[in-house]
């Protein structure tokens, strides 16, 4: 795995010729060796359309591209990190809580609609997190960022998780999402995420949450 934790704040990622890192803008604290860092307006390994499903999401800011032979560290604004390791399956995940993944890794870009219908679209207007969610599939380690740190919460047939949208950081998994609430229409306006708004996650698989709703 080229990324593990120093602690709960900083990640080391080792680069190894021939392979590809992606990290966020301003990720980089140090390095040791030779290593370049140049930006990335293809939105990683997804190419163009992954680009453009970043443009739609108002994610303009282009990755890093990490290249050469060395040790980086990365970290971003004192916020909590987690490596989360792939082996094969998609990680959806808010691009603005990505610090830094493989580039073994395909990026793509999911409209939360597709999954939650016209609610999963709702989700993404009171959250203020946005209509869509970078997806990251194949095998690899990616490290997220979380307020107060992140703890995950397992999803089963039998349990489905209810989820504070602005909590949320990432999951994998057979799992489909809808939004839910507690109140009638009249009483949403004008109301944010917390106990009016819960994002409920069903299936099999894991789900990230952050320990504020602080967002990023």
């Amino acid at each position: 795995m080229a990324l593990r934790e120093i602690n709960s704040k900083i990640v080391e990622a080792t680069v190894l010729p021939g392979q590809r890192l992606f990290s966020q803008r301003g990720a980089m604290l140090a390095y040791r060796g030779e290593v370049s860092f140049t930006p990335n307006m293809q939105g990683g390994q997804g190419g163009v359309m992954s680009m453009i499903g970043r443009r739609m999401a108002n994610e303009d800011t282009p990755l890093m591209s990490v290249e050469g032979s060395g040790t980086v560290l990365f970290g971003h604004g004192g916020h909590h990190v987690q490596v989360i390791s792939l082996t094969g399956e998609t990680l959806y995940v808010e691009a603005d809580r990505l610090l830094a993944f493989e580039g073994t890794l395909q990026q793509g870009t999911m409209f939360m609609g597709s999954q939650g219908g016209v609610m999963g679209m709702v989700r993404g207007q009171v959250s203020g997190q946005g209509l869509f969610t970078t997806t990251l599939k194949g095998h690899g380690s990616v490290a997220v960022m979380a307020h107060g740190g992140v703890f995950e919460v397992p999803i089963t047939p039998q349990r489905p998780v209810h989820v504070d949208p602005q909590a949320y950081v990432a999951h994998h998994g057979d799992v489909r999402n809808k939004l839910s609430t507690a109140l009638g229409w009249r009483d949403m306006v004008g109301r944010g995420s917390g106990e009016a708004f819960q994002l409920e996650l069903s299936g099999s698989g894991t789900v990230y949450v952050q320990a504020s709703e602080e967002k990023l």
